[in-house]
């Protein structure tokens, strides 16, 4: 098994959160990203809900250092009880 990455470190990597909607859920899951990327940057953030307005779909575009951040970023949004998926 080749554990080398397919990724070239550092890069621009794009995280998509799903979850339970609401207007706590991007300042949510940007809070649970930035412990990780405290570079963030607001502007490559995008949010849409879903068509009844119950869920919501967060895109995070991340400037990802290495593969362990990226690992971290997951296992924080993926423990989280209003986070349904993580991409």
């Amino acid at each position: 098994m080749n554990n080398e990455s397919l990724l070239q470190f550092p890069c621009d990597f794009p995280i998509k959160i799903m979850g339970d909607g609401g207007s706590d859920f991007r300042p949510l899951v940007v809070d649970l990203v930035r412990r990780h990327a405290p570079d963030l940057d607001e502007t490559r953030i995008t949010l849409r809900d879903s068509r009844a307005g119950r869920y919501q779909s967060v895109t995070i575009v991340v400037w990802a250092r290495d593969r362990g951040q990226l690992d971290a970023i997951y296992q924080d949004l993926s423990a989280h009880p209003r986070v349904t998926i993580v991409l």
